[in-house]
């Protein structure tokens, strides 16, 4: 029963660190679609990550463990988000990186829980990308915790 217990709290935990649903700071943005434009360009599992705020299962995503050296983009606009030097093991399941590319993203502020937590969406069509942590390793101390299905790779 208290192995079913920390198995209990250790998902929840893990959950709650990625599964927020975000208050946009910035309303509009670059590359606008609507609605039915978007759920015609993306994957049913984007378009849930990207437009709807959602969180894919830890451990699921294309990225978590990819190794290969690139650039990540958003899968919405292709905007370049990260580069696979900055990503790390963080044992969370989903892609996380230290830093971004300049100008890449945007920090909004998520309230879903009833504190404050920092979303991270794409700086050009507002997608939902996952939430920055201050816990990440050096030298920016911190964790941007991305959904993978809010990405593409591309290798070098």
């Amino acid at each position: 029963m208290r192995h079913l217990f920390l198995l209990f709290t250790i998902t929840l935990f893990t959950l709650v660190s990625c599964g927020q649903k975000p208050e946009k700071t910035k309303t509009t943005f670059n590359f606008n679609l609507s609605d039915a434009e978007w759920q015609a360009k993306l994957a049913p599992e984007q378009y849930r990550v990207l437009r709807k705020s959602g969180t894919e299962q830890a451990f699921t995503g294309r990225y978590w463990d990819n190794k290969k050296q690139g650039i990540y983009s958003c899968a919405g606009c292709q905007q370049k988000l990260f580069l696979s030097e900055t990503k790390f093991k963080s044992g969370t399941g989903w892609p996380s990186f230290y830093n971004f590319i300049d100008n890449g993203i945007a920090i909004g502020t998520d309230n879903h829980l009833g504190y404050s937590r920092n979303e991270v969406h794409c700086s050009n069509c507002g997608g939902h990308l996952g939430h920055v942590f201050e816990d990440g390793p050096k030298p920016t101390g911190l964790r941007y915790c991305i959904n993978s299905a809010s990405l593409k790779f591309k290798e070098k």
